[in-house]
């Protein structure tokens, strides 16, 4: 997307008519999930208006009113009866929604908003996970969307109530004196003036004290993270976080000194005409007129300013839920377009049945850009079923790129990719990608134990589960590691939930990623640097085991030792997003060419010896060791 592009649409974003329309994108998604809790909503925010317009307008003139007339005292206390008692029922029906319905509805919204969510998170492609500006997006939608968005809901419905409660209001206060109504005109200045010169007054200072804050939070959770302690106590560091934290603190207090002369002229002329002007005002004009003017009775003097106190709040009020109206309009914008984001290759796309056999996996002419950069150029590639194929080159060779490529997590934008002689994009996704199973390097686990971090919700019988995961772990190498821990397999990995979980040395969790593709039961194995972390002796048996128990599948593996790739059936080395050169081992060290040259460097770097290794003498310097440079 181009700056123009962006520019016009941040534009849409923060505009006030679409900031609206989002709130009523708000209302109807959670009319969806949860009807109940819109009908209550509405009616709790109706009755609340109704009840402040009921007692000004109307309760304290008939009361007044009744007694100036004479009206028997029984005859007054039935009808305050009647008002307290419908005025109770009102109050108990809020005070159930308060303490029981709106926990229940908001575990319901909870549950229905982030099943959306998750599924669409789910459901997008892997690039706009890669991509920062869908990604912020996400991840503001995700922060507590389900509180957001019921009080999203509730602004909506206190504006509109609003709006009308203070039309209500005005026409209450014309009937009872015309001029009263001009009154009106100052807490609308206040809210509408004044209250929007404090926002964007507010919005500024929070705008320059944002790099000041930033430094403290981040000084904040410097200072408790366990990653950061022993620097803090081996060095000086201490010191010099203390004093950014106080040049962050002097920061705040300056940017407040800047602003502080205008936010109390602001905060004053608020006060002033959303209060002190037409509290003032009104009763000096209402007593003129009851007392010296005597066109006025006691009763329309108690309706104005009861009135003029309603009038006012609901007022503030007003502004307020439309000041929220607008601020929510930003949040549902992230929301709505999360879930209205349209997936380029959405993750259940339905089509051709691929089956379970492999016969091929050709990648014709396929080229790649991601965000305008070249990563792969004209790439030319062919894995037969049952063979065994190596990815060699340097960082940035493309190498990663082309088994993101295979899996589906892109599409190329030239070129196509194979499977059985048909474009894998006519196969249903779910079941294509069933076909692999995948190390990848840049590894996670999860707060789950040691059998859920090797199964990964593969469909893996009960009675069987156990036996298959000590055998993925014992290939991979982490067998013996893993039952030294207090539990087992049913040790939890990581301390995120519990304080007895292991942490394990990148390593020991590398092994237990491998441990994943050998319990998985596919035709195709796919290791992307899978002993990375590895010693040499570690390496050279974790790769025995893999050709070893892979000899009837499609093996296909990234590495960038040399070593592991000599018993491979074809070898591809990468340069530039494209083959450079192709061959069995044997034959690209006759080629003499940047095979040769890589691995004879690697060689030479393994044995530490000081004079030159000739490409001859490779061959026999990487027996050592079982084979591992």
């Amino acid at each position: 997307m181009s700056k123009k592009e962006n520019k016009t649409k941040n534009k849409k974003d923060i505009s006030r008519g679409r900031a609206i329309k989002n709130n009523f994108f708000a209302l109807r998604l959670i009319g969806k999930i949860c009807p109940a809790f819109v009908i209550n909503a509405g009616t709790e925010m109706f009755l609340g208006y109704f009840e402040w317009l009921f007692y000004s307008a109307f309760f304290m003139r008939y009361v007044i009113d009744s007694l100036d007339n004479g009206e028997p005292f029984w005859h007054i206390m039935k009808f305050v009866i009647i008002v307290a008692v419908v005025m109770f029922s009102m109050n108990l029906y809020e005070r159930i929604l308060a303490g029981s319905f709106y926990p229940v509805a908001g575990a319901k919204i909870n549950k229905g908003l982030y099943t959306k969510l998750f599924r669409k998170a789910r459901k997008v492609e892997l690039e706009c996970f890669e991509d920062n500006e869908f990604y912020d997006k996400y991840t503001l939608a995700m922060e507590k969307a389900d509180e957001r968005l019921s009080e999203t809901v509730k602004a909506l419905f206190k504006t509109i109530c609003g709006a009308i409660s203070s039309v209500c209001a005005f026409y209450f206060m014309y009937q009872v004196d015309k001029i009263s109504v001009l009154f009106i005109i100052l807490p609308i200045i206040g809210n509408f003036v004044f209250n929007r010169k404090i926002s964007h007054l507010d919005y500024a200072r929070n705008k320059d004290m944002a790099p000041h804050n930033r430094r403290i939070a981040y000084i904040n959770r410097v200072m408790y993270l366990p990653e950061y302690a022993k620097e803090m106590r081996l060095t000086g560091v201490f010191t010099l976080m203390k004093k950014q934290y106080r040049e962050a603190i002097g920061g705040l207090a300056d940017v407040t000194k800047k602003y502080t002369k205008k936010a109390v002229l602001l905060h004053w002329c608020y006060v002033m005409f959303t209060f002190s002007f037409i509290f003032e005002g009104l009763l000096i004009y209402g007593a003129y007129r009851t007392i010296w003017g005597e066109t006025m009775t006691l009763a329309e003097l108690s309706v104005m300013t009861s009135m003029m106190v309603s009038t006012t709040w609901i007022l503030i009020g007003f502004t307020d839920s439309l000041m929220a109206l607008f601020r929510n309009g930003l949040f549902v914008e992230y929301l709505r377009s999360f879930l209205e984001y349209k997936e380029k290759l959405p993750e259940d796309y339905a089509g051709d049945d691929p089956g379970t056999k492999i016969e091929s996996v050709e990648f014709k002419d396929v080229s790649f850009a991601y965000k305008d950069k070249t990563v792969i150029s004209h790439l030319n590639m062919r894995f037969d079923g049952g063979g065994t194929y190596a990815l060699v080159g340097h960082n940035g060779a493309g190498k990663t790129t082309i088994i993101k490529l295979l899996l589906r997590f892109y599409d190329p934008t030239g070129g196509v990719i194979l499977l059985n002689g048909r474009d894998i994009r006519e196969y249903d996704l779910k079941k294509y990608r069933a076909l692999f199973a995948t190390a990848f390097q840049d590894h996670r686990m999860f707060s789950m134990s040691v059998m859920e971090n090797v199964v990964m919700g593969e469909d893996i019988p009960e009675d069987e589960k156990e036996a298959k995961v000590v055998e993925a772990l014992k290939l991979s190498g982490a067998y013996d590691k893993v039952m030294s821990l207090p539990k087992g397999l049913e040790t939890t990995l990581t301390h995120e939930f519990d304080d007895e979980g292991a942490v394990l040395s990148g390593g020991e969790f590398q092994k237990i990623v491998v441990a994943r593709a050998f319990v998985k039961e596919c035709p195709v194995k796919v290791f992307d640097e899978p002993s990375s972390a590895l010693d040499p002796i570690a390496e050279a048996t974790l790769f025995d085991n893999i050709y070893d128990s892979c000899k009837d599948n499609t093996l296909i593996f990234i590495s960038h030792r040399l070593s592991s790739v000599q018993n491979a059936d074809r070898v591809y080395l990468l340069s530039e997003g494209t083959v450079k050169e192709v061959g069995t081992h044997a034959e690209l060290m006759k080629l003499n060419g940047l095979y040769a040259d890589m691995y004879t460097k690697q060689a030479k770097n393994y044995l530490a010896i000081s004079t030159p290794v000739h490409k001859s003498d490779a061959d026999a310097a990487v027996s050592v060791e079982g084979g591992a440079l």
